[in-house]
């Protein structure tokens, strides 16, 4: 049985994902409900992705959490890359995603919500020279404003009987 969808991939020899395009990224269960994660980059670690008990062991960050992690990275690398740019010089950057998981009307968990918090420290002196990154960084952060404009998702499911 096959079920697809097409998202208007984009053509053969298309610009690689960070100017435009298509990306892949290619889960492999390993057991239980744990996956290798292969992120589709030259030289970039694979990881992985696991459920909390019950389901899975928990010994990796679950969906909810790497949903989480990647808004709250695009958000600090959006804010990193302005403050470079206004040669604004960053001693440190903490990042904190907060998220709530709630029952939608069918009972199923789905995350509510995500509150992000970024923690930078910088010169006292340059506290006004940051303003105009603190108005536009978010504009930049390509995650995040996906997911707040819902991402169209397709789901094909293609089984393999042997």
């Amino acid at each position: 049985m096959t079920h697809s969808g097409d998202l208007g991939a984009a053509p053969s020899g298309a610009a690689p994902a960070e100017g435009g395009g298509e990306f892949r990224v290619t889960l492999t269960l390993e057991e239980g409900y744990r996956f290798d994660v292969d992120p589709g980059l030259d030289g970039a670690r694979h990881f992985h992705i696991d459920e909390t008990p019950p389901l899975g062991a928990g010994g990796d960050a679950n969906p909810s959490r790497v949903l989480a992690s990647a808004m709250a990275s695009c958000l600090a690398s959006s804010l990193l890359f302005c403050l470079r740019k206004a040669r604004i010089t960053v001693r440190s950057l903490r990042v904190e995603a907060r998220g709530t998981l709630v029952r939608n009307e069918r009972k199923r968990l789905r995350v509510g919500g995500l509150h992000i918090e970024l923690f930078p420290e910088i010169a006292a002196g340059d506290e006004e020279r940051m303003k105009r990154c603190l108005e536009i960084f978010e504009d930049f952060c390509v995650v995040t404003d996906s997911v707040r404009r819902g991402i169209p998702v397709i789901v094909g499911v293609e089984t393999h009987a042997s």
